[in-house]
């Protein structure tokens, strides 16, 4: 059975001049003058005036006019104030609705300039990841909270370096552009300190020292860095951030987590344990999934979390983009709409030395 698709409310809207004179031209020609309908043809111009341009607001006032003119001789309205009343109600409305159109298209310009500055900001700050580095393939989703957002806390970076591929995935807290501000200090920190410090401890040093002198006391950044330097095998060193999903050819999910908890970065003032890297086997056929709490912490319509180990056979797509979105348009699902906060989700897959040849 073919769904019929419901009309949206612009288009009700811009239809909505030409139903309202034309109701107001039957009702005030089939019962006469006596009801008074024909201020009413105001009503057209007046809708106009909320969607499209100044030019179509005028155009439909003019059309009213036109119409009032027309229906005042006929009821011999201009015997009378009534009649000129009338027009001088329409004219009235018309200027509004074309004042109000003009001032919406400003706006409407305004918010397309900020959207563009927006993007590039994003495409400067969220660099696209390189689709392949060394044994790795990589492929990103970024679902803001908000619907019409481009850029917001969470960040990503995957970083081919002398001592190998490093990958951080973080989340700032807070939202606005205080958020986007220490999302640009950590990744432009990491950037640099990637290609820098053979140690990942000592990288992960070096961001804190930069987080700590951008950030209060209060504000933090969560985050985990990962190193893949040497065959089959992971090294993982995280600030209080969510363990990642490690899918094994089978398709089982595994949660590589460390042997103790340290604070986000930011916090390292409160002389919380430092923390201490971890590893985790990784060998090709298999893959890493890297996300900020915005995808666990995502809740449907009864409160219920969503279940990412649950999701895994998501991410059996040959094309790791493919599979990745796949794992984004489940997530939307579940929330019934967009989430309530940032995800972020960075896909790592380990290709043998067959595939990486082909």
């Amino acid at each position: 059975m073919a769904v019929r698709k419901l009309p949206s409310s612009i288009t009700v809207l811009s239809c909505m001049p030409v139903v309202v004179m034309a109701t107001v031209t039957v009702g005030d020609v089939v019962v006469g003058a006596g009801l008074g309908f024909l201020p009413l043809i105001s009503l057209g111009p007046a809708f106009a005036g909320l969607v499209g341009g100044w030019r179509r607001t005028a155009a439909i006032g003019a059309a009213a006019l036109l119409l009032c003119v027309a229906l005042g001789l006929y009821d011999g309205l201009f015997q009378e104030r009534r009649g000129f009343t009338a027009m001088v109600s329409v004219v009235g409305v018309t200027g509004v609705g074309i004042a109000a159109a003009v001032m919406r298209s400003r706006r409407e310009a305004e918010l397309a300039s900020v959207r563009s500055i927006a993007e590039v900001a994003q495409r400067v700050l969220l660099r696209p990841v390189p689709l392949t580095a060394g044994p790795l393939q990589a492929a990103v989703s970024y679902t803001s909270a908000v619907a019409e957002a481009r850029i917001g806390g969470d960040l990503y970076e995957v970083v081919a370096s002398p001592y190998g591929v490093r990958i951080i995935v973080g989340d700032v807290q807070g939202k606005g552009l205080a958020a986007v501000e220490t999302a640009a200090v950590v990744l432009g920190a990491f950037r640099e300190a990637a290609h820098e410090e053979p140690d990942l401890v000592d990288l992960g040093e070096r961001l804190e020292r930069s987080v700590s002198r951008e950030l209060d006391d209060e504000k933090f950044v969560t985050a985990i860095l990962v190193e893949i330097a040497s065959d089959y095998e992971a090294v993982l060193l995280s600030y209080g951030h969510p363990a990642p999903m490690l899918v094994r050819r089978g398709g089982d999910a595994e949660f590589p987590q460390p042997a103790s908890f340290a604070l986000p970065l930011g916090l390292g003032a409160h002389r919380g344990e430092s923390p201490k890297p971890y590893r985790a086997d990784f060998v090709p056929g298999e893959q890493l999934l890297l996300y900020t709490d915005g995808v666990t912490e995502a809740r449907d319509a009864h409160g219920t979390f969503y279940p990412l180990a649950d999701r895994a056979h998501l991410l059996q797509d040959p094309d790791a983009h493919g599979a990745l979105e796949a794992l984004r348009e489940d997530l939307v699902r579940h929330v019934g709409g967009p989430p309530h906060d940032d995800a972020a989700m960075l896909l790592l897959r380990y290709h043998s030395h067959a595939e990486r040849k082909s």
